[in-house]
């Protein structure tokens, strides 16, 4: 099989061992007749794909017994605007960390529910960084603390959850989902569209702490949108091949050693890059070194006309997806956990290639 060198930023590369399992498994599953898209999501047999799903889940992040985790459809997007509608009343306010397109889109849908106050910003300077702690000026009583823990367009990342002094984070934890370990007794919400590292576009992880689970809006909000309708139970058809496929990447990660597994393993990969980028100024980073992502490297040269030229000659050489976001242009190599370290070594040497024909 001729697999290319993937770096797109979703929907992302997939294990390429989840693909040959989920091959051999597409037009019969476990000697049913039937595909996991032809079978009831009430039937056992799905019932059980959803229970390891959550369990794995569970076990992974280290969740116990006080989070609830649901499946649901919409995106990350359809969050924006799920989340106040369930936690945010008029007369509250919740604050809302700035630092990038998803950041800013979520902030425009919150405002429709309640008041939003931004404890930073960084718009100004093009998104090029996320805060330190002491950057951070909440307000006085936020409902919650909104963040994005990495920023696919800009290529910038939290290295760690700002500190609120208790306060409920509520996180869109897309494109780092799963890429390293994290604290979860600083969170009320988890929300995550599976796209980047966890399985195709489809579905969307939602992972609630319980008792801010039972601080949420019922009254006027439409019985669908409600987070407690999906708690502990299918409320309707989920996306369930979508499932099936997380539950294959969440076994994939399991065997690869788990999330302390990839932290180190995305650092490695990462630094690689990087390493390349500063090397001379050639080619110039993006953003604040101290901000820089794991997850998605962006990256500028000396002239558009090179850097058109660079994405021309990277894809003859079989390295794709490499054009920066639409808004900011440049290059970008999405690096999630199933990007193989040797596309980012195939990444580097063509880099040092290019860069000895055009410096």
């Amino acid at each position: 099989m001729d697999r290319v060198h993937n770096f797109s930023a979703g929907p992302a590369t997939l294990p390429l061992e989840v693909l040959k399992k989920a091959k051999s498994e597409f037009t019969e599953y476990q000697e049913m007749g039937r595909s996991v898209m032809e079978i009831s999501h009430r039937s056992a047999e799905y019932t059980e794909i959803d229970h390891q799903a959550k369990s794995r889940l569970r076990d992974l992040l280290n969740l116990g017994t006080d989070f609830e985790i649901m499946f649901l459809q919409g995106g990350a997007s359809s969050q924006f605007m799920m989340v106040p509608f369930n936690f945010l009343r008029d007369d509250q306010t919740a604050d809302y960390i700035d630092t990038g397109r998803w950041s800013k889109k979520a902030i425009r849908e919150a405002k429709i529910f309640g008041n939003v106050h931004r404890p930073f910003s960084s718009r100004e300077s093009g998104y090029d960084s996320v805060p330190t702690d002491d950057e951070l000026n909440l307000s006085e009583d936020p409902a919650y603390v909104h963040y994005t823990s990495n920023n696919t367009v800009a290529g910038t990342q939290f290295a760690d959850e700002p500190e609120t002094n208790g306060v409920p984070l509520v996180c869109d934890a897309s494109s780092d989902f799963l890429a390293k370990p994290i604290d979860v007794s600083k969170y009320g919400l988890i929300y995550a569209g599976a796209q980047k590292n966890v399985g195709p576009a489809g579905v969307t992880i939602v992972i609630v702490r319980k008792d801010f689970l039972e601080q949420a809006i019922t009254e006027d909000v439409p019985t669908i949108l409600q987070y407690q309708t999906h708690a502990e139970k299918i409320f309707n058809t989920p996306p369930t091949y979508n499932v099936y496929m997380v539950n294959l990447v969440l076994e994939w990660i399991e065997e690869q050693g788990g999330l302390s597994y990839f932290e180190k393993f995305n650092k490695e990969k990462a630094t690689l890059v990087y390493d390349e980028i500063d090397a001379d100024d050639f080619y110039r980073g993006a953003v604040d070194k101290d901000s820089r992502s794991l997850m998605n490297a962006t990256f500028r040269l000396p002239t558009e006309q090179l850097e058109q030229k660079f994405l021309g000659e990277a894809a003859e050489h079989n390295l794709l997806a490499l054009k920066g976001h639409r808004s900011v242009g440049g290059i970008r190599a999405s690096m999630y956990n199933a990007c193989p370290r040797e596309s980012v070594e195939t990444l580097i040497q063509f880099m040092r290639d290019f860069r000895k024909n055009n410096g």
